[in-house]
């Protein structure tokens, strides 16, 4: 919607400059004895707020067809074409009304033109037309500057409350004692296994702090950190977790902002696999098609979920992350399943260098 439709002040403003605009010009055709100023009032006039608010619509057109890499000549052609229609479509209805003078008396209508004055009046509605439209791509210019500065500014929010949560989940004591008291008990009937989970654990708070600092990774690198979470996680659950991971080469190769997944895989072993005697399948799934990504985790949950805080939250935080470096095309998702439960992510494929 045009934003003077959304602000009653400016929009009273606008229709006060148009009607002022027809008094002008209905005053310019009483002085040239072209017609008395009363029936040049009432041509001129509704003339003028039809107009004014023809001009009002190339805003979508502006909005529609933006100047850009690749855009100019459509863009330019567009604009081209609505100023000669929206001039000439003007210059006949300004016509068509002079001619409704006929019936209230006026043999030549409201006002009698020589053909000259018709000319000038198409040219200066090409001018008005023009300036329009050049008024707007100048507002639309503004509005796009607006909304990008506040993006930034969300994105550093969002940005600043990531590497807050990043930093409690370096330092988190339940998981941080819980795999140290693990390894703890393998070293004295599983050495092997003790070394492979501190490996695994090392691993795990190194690659969190080097890829937390970055806008965006690689799908491959993301799994690669779940990998040592996992293995992690499954020296404690034993037999009870279990994971498949189903990721293309063009998906693994694709970018998207750190620690998309791996929330989601401790809040499927948290919400759903500890609170199942047997366990189940966690499973991460990468697919890309018709230049998306699409992420999906699914786990199972129990018949009766336990309400532990957190989930929602967290789900709703990604969201936002994802809004505010992807706009509207990124999507999250999420519910039961038959299943359990899945949480799925779109995103646009992009697998340039970061």
């Amino acid at each position: 919607m045009h934003p003077l439709l959304t602000h009653w002040r400016g929009l009273a403003v606008y229709l006060g400059l148009t009607l002022l605009a027809g008094l002008g010009l209905a005053a310019l055709i009483a002085t040239q004895g072209v017609a008395p100023l009363g029936w040049a009032l009432v041509w001129t006039c509704p003339l003028a707020l039809v107009t004014g608010f023809a001009a009002l619509s190339v805003y979508y057109l502006c909005r529609a067809r933006p100047f850009g890499p690749g855009r100019w000549p459509a863009a330019l052609a567009s604009r081209a074409t609505a100023v000669l229609l929206l001039a000439g479509a003007a210059l006949i209805l300004a016509a068509a009304w002079n001619a409704a003078g006929q019936v209230l008396g006026r043999e030549a209508g409201f006002v009698a033109l020589p053909p000259t004055a018709w000319a000038l009046a198409f040219v200066a509605c090409l001018g008005l037309f023009l300036l329009a439209i050049l008024a707007h791509d100048v507002l639309i210019a503004v509005e796009a500057a607006q909304a990008a500065a506040m993006r930034e500014a969300q994105a550093r929010l969002l940005a600043r409350d990531m590497e807050l949560q990043l930093l409690r989940l370096q330092i988190d004591p339940h998981f941080l004692f819980n795999s140290l008291n693990s390894i703890s008990a393998l070293t004295s009937f599983d050495p092997a296994a003790a070394r492979q989970m501190s490996i695994d654990l090392a691993q795990f708070f190194r690659q969190t702090l080097a890829l937390g600092g970055r806008e965006r990774i690689r799908l491959e690198d993301e799994l690669e950190l779940i990998g040592h979470y996992l293995a992690i996680e499954r020296q404690r659950l034993g037999d009870k977790l279990r994971s498949a991971i189903d990721a293309p080469p063009e998906a693994l190769a694709a970018l998207l902002p750190p620690l998309t997944l791996q929330p989601l895989v401790e809040n499927a072993l948290k919400h759903g696999l500890r609170a199942l005697d047997d366990g189940g399948l966690v499973q991460i799934q990468a697919l890309v098609r018709d230049g998306w990504l699409h992420l999906a985790v699914r786990n199972p949950v129990p018949d009766e979920p336990t309400r532990e805080p957190g989930l929602g939250h967290g789900l709703r935080h990604l969201r936002e992350r994802l809004a505010a470096q992807y706009r509207d095309r990124a999507r999250v998702a999420w519910g039961a399943t038959p299943e359990g439960f899945a949480v799925e992510i779109s995103l646009p494929y992009d697998n340039e260098t970061p």
